[in-house]
């Protein structure tokens, strides 16, 4: 029987490494040193500090909110099979309250690599429990606000999460979120 190498099996056999890379990274939501968790702290608050300063009606959507999880850099490539993975701290009322990674794969048109920042803003409580389930995702049409001047002041709330992407450097051509998976561990 004749095996064929098409470019869609290679994309397929290249997407579960990948993803199994990605699961093994994600096993650990928690830095696993305090010296790493001041670390994560610190990135995460500077990323907040300067996404509020591109974004000063950022604070007023945070401020009002139930809580939010920070992302301070994921990093994420492809070449047709792409993936992301980042870390970050998860706040309620002001404070960190546990730690949350985030893992995506995908699969179609897409070339480049970025590291970016990605901010969750959680409208209600419900909305903050069902991300501290550990099982949250988004499906695959979700989409995400980039953020400037005034983008926090037109937040669109789905299921009651805002997300908004700050971009670091690099190019990547997709702005979809769909398919990211979020985990999360308390404090």
């Amino acid at each position: 029987m004749k095996t064929l190498n098409t470019p869609v099996k290679k994309a397929a056999i290249s997407m579960l490494g990948l993803l199994g890379l990605l699961a093994l990274a994600a096993c650990n939501t928690a830095p696993a040193s305090p010296e790493g968790k001041a670390e994560m702290r610190r990135s995460s608050a500077d990323a907040l500090a300067q996404a509020q300063n591109n974004d000063p009606s950022l604070r007023n959507v945070i401020g009002d909110s139930a809580g939010y999880a920070v992302f301070p850099s994921i990093g994420k490539g492809a070449v047709g099979v792409g993936g992301a993975y980042g870390k970050g701290d998860v706040y309620q009322h002001g404070a960190v309250i546990g730690y949350c990674d985030m893992t995506q794969g995908s699969i179609g048109f897409q070339l480049g690599g970025q590291a970016y920042t990605e901010i969750l803003v959680f409208q209600t409580p419900d909305a903050l429990e069902r991300f501290k389930t550990g099982n949250f995702r988004f499906d695959a049409q979700a989409t995400a606000v980039a953020l400037k001047s005034g983008a926090g002041a037109n937040a669109k709330f789905v299921d009651g999460v805002a997300v908004f992407t700050m971009d670091e450097a690099g190019l990547m051509y997709e702005a979809s979120i769909g398919g990211q998976k979020f985990s999360y561990q308390a404090r």
